[in-house]
């Protein structure tokens, strides 16, 4: 079968490229068949929901590409059926370089980054933009409680393709929640073990703060 994300990437350049530096031999037999996609899997949609930000891609009249970082609490890229992403997009700099592109081409690629796992899947989208005001029940369904933001338009995606890259290359890093999960076992144990003040300073603080207390008699200066 055709792998449905390479049909879309792969133009008579990028194949003139592969066949250049001898890779596209390899390539070529994801070319060959009806398409190999058939929408998300809970594969894609589990890695999507646990996403705190992504990047989106899009191409302006006279030919730029624009990459723009597309932030908010855990999920706010909603799921809305096996083919289709939503999120609610927030007031920013007001430049609307990404919805000026849009409404002269629709197509859009996304970066999904999970850089503790060194995984990435890339997304190729139709997107429809939406004034909040037209659409008060759609931004309902796109609203994220408790996320103090302004909310100017809905976006919606019409998925075409994904594909999910290896990990070469992605350097691992971990936010602060990650950091504090993975020490949880530490400061449990530090806190058993411990005397004097409280470990944290205040509630959430992710700087640790330990003090011992050594008996004077056990000090000997040399």
């Amino acid at each position: 079968m055709s792998h449905k994300f390479f049909d879309l990437t792969f133009t008579p350049s990028v194949k003139a490229a592969q066949e250049h530096y001898g890779s596209r031999r390899n390539f070529a037999k994801f070319e060959t068949g009806g398409s190999d996609f058939f929408g998300l899997t809970d594969a894609e949609t589990e890695f999507i929901r646990r996403r705190d930000g992504f990047c989106m891609a899009t191409v302006g009249e006279n030919g730029y590409p624009y990459i723009q970082f597309r932030g908010g609490p855990q999920g706010f890229l909603k799921i809305l059926d096996e083919n289709t992403l939503g999120f609610a997009d927030f007031r920013g700099n007001v430049q609307y370089i990404s919805v000026g592109n849009l409404q002269s081409n629709d197509r859009a690629a996304l970066f999904l980054m999970d850089y503790a796992n060194r995984r990435r899947l890339k997304i190729l989208a139709q997107v429809q933009v939406i004034d909040a005001r037209d659409t008060p029940e759609l931004i309902e369904q796109l609203t994220v409680q408790d996320y103090q933001a302004r909310i100017e338009r809905a976006m919606i995606l019409r998925v075409e393709a994904f594909d999910w890259n290896c990990p070469q290359h992605i350097t691992p890093r971990f936010t602060i929640e990650e950091i504090q999960a993975m020490n949880q076992p530490l400061y449990e144990r530090i806190e058993k073990t411990r005397s004097g003040k409280p470990i944290f300073t205040k509630p959430g603080s992710f700087v640790a703060r330990i003090t011992l207390e050594i008996p004077t008699e056990k000090l000997s200066v040399k």
